[in-house]
């Protein structure tokens, strides 16, 4: 029986106590030539909690952590969570008014800072109202003199405890602040409950076996890393973390045998420029998940034809669902063209266990047709508990039975695949026709010169908007903006296709890899009633 089938843990640090006690000195983690074992690692769990009460952090707290990827966010987590508090992991990759605006919004009373950022916090730390304790965390954790760090000196002063008799499946034990790509980002509270069924539903289909190392290299202050990073706690192999997602490390935790990871799609076109050693060396993946951004079809294809013995997840979720909501699986990658579904490569796949999805008409709301387009909507114990502070917004996105209102456009085809055309406030209408920019998207990428490409809608005085590509070409490649109109009228209805054309460098993205339509829309929009 492979262990992630067995008994469900209520807690999210259940686990790595089972593995303490079932197989204490096998590895852990590893991380920039540290090696943990279950009952060390474990250990540190504890002592992270017990540090945690002795600053009178309790039930309903929430502490902060603020930095690259470290083993130190994760024994926070599970740490905290063990108290019944929440970790708010921040985006390191904020500016400093940000970083005050997330640290101040979460209500922490402890931040962790990792040293590269200590001179950002000291610059607005008398703006962190909540703060009362500040502990600096190095990547080694040694300082320059070779002494324990600041957190590491913390963790071997405090008295390791256990979880206490009042903490719930309920209470909330992480706040993820989510990307976002219109105003302050929102805190996005996941409880026990919601973490341990994203860890159990999305595991279906797939697991761990003897020998096994998971690789998480997606950041932590994603759902992506912080979701990811438990399957392999879950199962008891071992995980290698590397503090950046860039190709040197990937390249050395491979080496260093992690064969399954999650990671963006940009990633594996990064490895296909890099030549035939980087290819190789990525062939030794077992599976490899993606997600967190579309996958253009021709680098899936070309992605598949380089790696044909690696096994791949497309996945699909939301910070909200604490996660992956639906998965398109290996087998259905492999077999969507000889089934006669070649579009099912370009779906988000099946809703895993536990996730009911549904698509509704967001004017009436009322449940559409299959294949019909609308909003996609879920219900499943995954299902966050709401933004941090911001009940009104909470109410906006959730109905009183259940359902959360996701705010992507798609469809669910005959067989239940789920079809991700676009969020609902980038659609454009055009002369009223619904216009879906990823079916857009999918034809331009496939242009021989297109490199990536974002479909907009910018305001047109006749037909309220009209379509606009941004696309980067292809190093060395060149074409007109007549061609590119050209090409997508070949394969679309001519509503469907372009007006205009604008090259570009790179296309404006977040943290996560998601592109910033906004920020391409922004210079069209100014000024005017109406902003989409």
């Amino acid at each position: 029986m492979t262990e992630h089938l067995l008994a469900r843990p209520r807690f999210v640090d259940e686990r790595i106590a089972h593995w303490a006690r079932a197989t204490p000195d096998a590895e852990a983690v590893s991380y920039l030539g540290r090696t943990f074992t279950w009952s060390q690692w474990d250990d540190r769990v504890r002592r992270n909690a017990g540090g945690l009460q002795a600053l009178g952090v309790g039930r309903g707290d929430v502490v902060a952590f603020l930095d690259k990827n470290h083993p130190g966010c994760v024994e926070t987590s599970l740490g905290a969570g063990s108290l019944g508090a929440a970790n708010a992991i921040i985006n390191f990759r904020l500016a400093g008014d940000e970083i005050d605006y997330a640290v101040n919004d979460s209500g922490a009373t402890v931040l962790f800072v990792g040293t590269e950022l200590v001179p950002t916090i000291e610059k607005v730390r008398d703006r962190l109202t909540s703060v009362r304790t500040v502990i600096e965390v190095t990547p080694e954790g040694v300082t320059a003199d070779g002494e324990p760090d600041a957190y590491e000196a913390w963790l071997a002063a405090a008295t390791p405890v256990s979880r206490p008799d009042d903490v719930t499946e309920d209470d909330v034990c992480l706040v993820m602040y989510s990307s976002g790509t219109t105003g302050r980002p929102k805190g996005v509270m996941l409880s026990h409950r919601n973490m341990v069924s994203h860890t159990v539903n999305a595991h279906d289909g797939w697991g761990f076996e003897p020998g096994d190392k998971s690789m998480v290299s997606m950041p932590l202050f994603h759902v992506g890393g912080s979701s990811y990073v438990l399957f392999g706690i879950h199962d008891g192999v071992p995980s290698v973390m590397t503090r950046d997602p860039d190709g040197a490390s990937l390249a050395g935790a491979i080496m260093a045998g992690a064969n399954r990871t999650f990671l963006v799609p940009a990633v594996l076109a990064q490895v296909l420029d890099s030549g035939e050693d980087a290819v190789r060396l990525f062939g030794a993946l077992k599976t490899y998940t993606y997600g967190a951004a579309p996958m253009p079809p021709p680098l899936l294809r070309a992605a598949m034809k380089a790696w044909p013995d690696t096994d791949f997840i497309q996945v699909y979720g939301l910070t909200e669902v604490a996660g992956v909501a639906t998965h398109l699986m290996p087998e259905e990658h492999r077999t969507a063209e000889s089934d006669g579904h070649p579009e099912r490569l370009v779906s988000a796949g099946r809703p895993v266990p536990d996730m009911e999805v549904k698509v509704v008409d967001p004017a009436t709301q009322d449940e559409v047709g299959t294949g019909q387009p609308g909003e996609i909507w879920m219900r499943s114990p995954q299902v966050f508990v709401g933004y941090l502070g911001k009940p009104e917004a909470t109410a906006e996105v959730m109905t009183d039975d259940g359902w959360f209102r996701t705010g992507d456009m798609g469809r669910v085809d005959a067989g239940g695949y789920v079809f991700v055309e676009d969020r609902l406030k980038d659609m454009i209408i055009s002369g009223g026709e619904n216009i879906y920019s990823p079916e857009v998207e999918r034809v331009l990428s496939e242009h021989p010169a297109v490199a990536e490409v974002a479909v907009i809608g910018v305001p047109d005085d006749r037909w309220g908007e009209s379509v606009k590509a941004v696309v980067a070409l292809k190093e060395g490649a060149s074409a007109t903006e007549a061609d590119i109109v050209e090409f997508c009228r070949d394969q679309l209805a001519r509503y469907k296709c372009p007006r205009s054309v604008d090259v570009v460098l790179a296309l404006p993205r977040n943290p996560t890899g998601k592109i910033l339509k906004r920020e391409l829309r922004k210079p069209f929009w100014e000024g005017r009633e109406r902003q989409v």
